[in-house]
C-alpha cells in the first residue's frame, strides 16, 4: 500500500475518534433532580469579639504621665485611678483657691459682722434717746416752756439719729451680702481648681478589666489619643460588619450561627441586639451588636468571628443547586431548552424553585 495513503488512513482514524471524544464528553453533560430539603436563608457577616461596656479611656488635659496604678489584666472598680498626671501648678492653685476660701469665709469675717451690729445698737439707743428728749421738749412747747430754736434742735438731732441708724443699718446688710457672694465665689474657685487638679488623676468610668494600657510612664499625653481600654471582665457581644445590600434584611431578636478561629469546628449560636442606623461610608457596610447564647468559656476582645445571621427557613423546599441557575430565572431541560422558574430561598449551594419544575423534572448543568 502506498504510503500516501496509509496517512490519509490513519489521518481519518485521528478525526473519528476526537469527533467520538466530543460526543462521548457532551453525552456526560452534568444532570440532576430537585430535592425536597429544608432551605434557610441567611445574611455573611463578619467581626470581632469585644467586652460588654467595653471603652477607651481618655486624658481630659495634655500632661505628663508620672504613674500607671494598674497593669493589664487587673480588675478595677467604678472610679477607681489608673493613672496619675504631673500636676504641681494645678496642686498649687488648688491650695491657692483653698486659701483665698477660707480668707473669704464669712466665719472668718464675724468680727466685721459684730462691729456694724454693734455701731447699730449705739445709733439706735441714741435714736431711741433723741426721741424722748424731743418728745419732751414738744411737751414743754406747748406748756409755753422754752424756745423754739429748742424745739427745732431737738427735731434735727432726732432726725439725723434715725438717718445714722438707718445708714448702720446698709453698712451692715451690704457687708453681709459682698462677704455672701465673696464666700461663694472663693469656694466655687475652689471647686474649679479642685476639679482641675482630679482632671490629672484618670479614673476607671466603670467596674471591670483592664484589656489594654496605651501609655507608659514618661510619655506625653493629651485628650485625643487613648491611654487605655477597659471592659466588662465576664460578659462579651460580637461587633459585626454588615453589608449596605442585605441591612434590611436584619431585624433585631435574629438568630445568628457564629464560628471562631479560636474555636475551630464548632458554631456558636446568638441573637442580634443591636442595629447601628448609621453606615460607614468608607466599608460600605452597617455594625450591627450580637451576644451569645451559650458565651464560649474563653473569650478576649477582638477575636475574629464570621457570622450567618438567618433571615428565614423553609420546610420542605423544592431545591437545586444554585450553579444550575442561568440567568437566575431559567434552566436548562434534558432537551436543552430554557425553561423559566420562580425562585424563592436561597442559601450559599441551593435555591428554592417556587414555580417551573417539580420534584420529577431533570435539569442539566449550564456550560461554563
Amino acid at each position: 500500500m502506498p504510503v500516501a495513503s496509509t496517512s490519509l488512513i490513519y489521518k481519518l482514524y485521528l478525526f473519528a475518534g476526537i469527533f467520538l471524544f466530543l460526543i462521548s464528553c457532551k453525552s456526560k453533560q452534568e444532570k440532576v433532580q430537585p430535592v425536597i430539603q429544608n432551605i434557610t436563608e441567611s445574611v455573611y457577616a463578619s467581626g470581632i469579639v469585644k467586652s460588654q461596656n467595653q471603652y477607651q479611656v481618655f486624658a481630659t488635659v495634655t500632661g505628663l504621665i508620672q504613674q500607671v496604678l494598674v497593669t493589664e489584666g487587673d480588675r478595677v472598680k467604678k472610679g477607681q485611678p489608673i493613672i496619675i498626671m504631673v500636676n504641681e501648678t494645678s496642686k498649687l492653685n488648688a491650695e491657692n483657691a483653698q486659701l483665698a476660701a477660707a480668707y473669704a469665709d464669712v466665719n472668718a469675717n464675724r468680727d466685721k459682722l459684730n462691729e456694724l451690729r454693734m455701731n447699730i445698737d449705739l445709733a439706735k439707743a441714741k435714736m431711741q434717746t433723741d426721741s424722748t428728749l424731743l418728745e419732751r421738749q414738744r411737751n414743754l412747747w406747748m406748756q409755753q416752756i422754752g424756745t423754739r430754736n429748742e424745739l427745732d434742735q431737738r427735731e434735727l438731732a432726732y432726725k439725723n439719729s434715725v438717718t445714722a441708724y438707718n445708714a448702720a443699718i446698709l453698712r451692715h446688710n451690704d457687708l453681709q451680702k459682698q462677704l455672701n457672694f465673696t464666700a461663694r465665689q472663693a469656694r466655687k474657685n475652689l471647686q474649679i481648681s479642685t476639679t482641675l487638679s482630679g482632671d490629672y488623676t484618670i479614673k476607671s468610668e466603670t467596674d471591670g478589666k483592664v484589656y489594654s494600657i496605651l501609655k507608659e510612664e514618661g510619655e506625653i499625653v493629651n485628650p485625643q489619643s487613648p491611654v487605655a481600654v477597659i471592659g466588662d471582665a465576664n460578659k462579651f457581644l460580637m461587633e459585626l460588619q454588615v453589608d449596605e445590600y442585605d441591612i434590611a434584611k436584619i431585624r433585631l431578636g435574629q438568630k445568628v450561627l457564629i464560628s471562631m478561629d479560636s474555636y475551630k469546628g464548632q458554631v456558636f449560636e446568638g441573637k442580634i441586639t443591636k442595629i447601628n442606623p448609621i453606615m460607614n461610608e468608607r466599608s460600605r457596610s452597617f455594625t450591627v451588636d450580637a451576644t451569645f447564647c451559650v458565651q464560649p468559656p474563653a473569650l478576649y476582645p477582638n477575636l475574629t468571628v464570621e457570622a450567618n445571621i438567618i433571615i428565614q427557613t423553609k420546610q420542605n423546599a423544592i431545591t437545586i443547586p444554585r450553579s444550575y441557575l442561568v440567568d437566575e430565572s431559567f434552566v436548562l431541560t434534558e432537551k436543552k431548552e430554557k425553561k423559566k422558574v420562580t425562585t424563592g430561598l436561597k442559601d450559599y449551594q441551593r435555591v428554592e424553585i417556587l414555580n417551573g419544575l417539580t420534584k420529577n423534572d431533570v435539569i442539566l448543568k449550564p456550560s461554563q
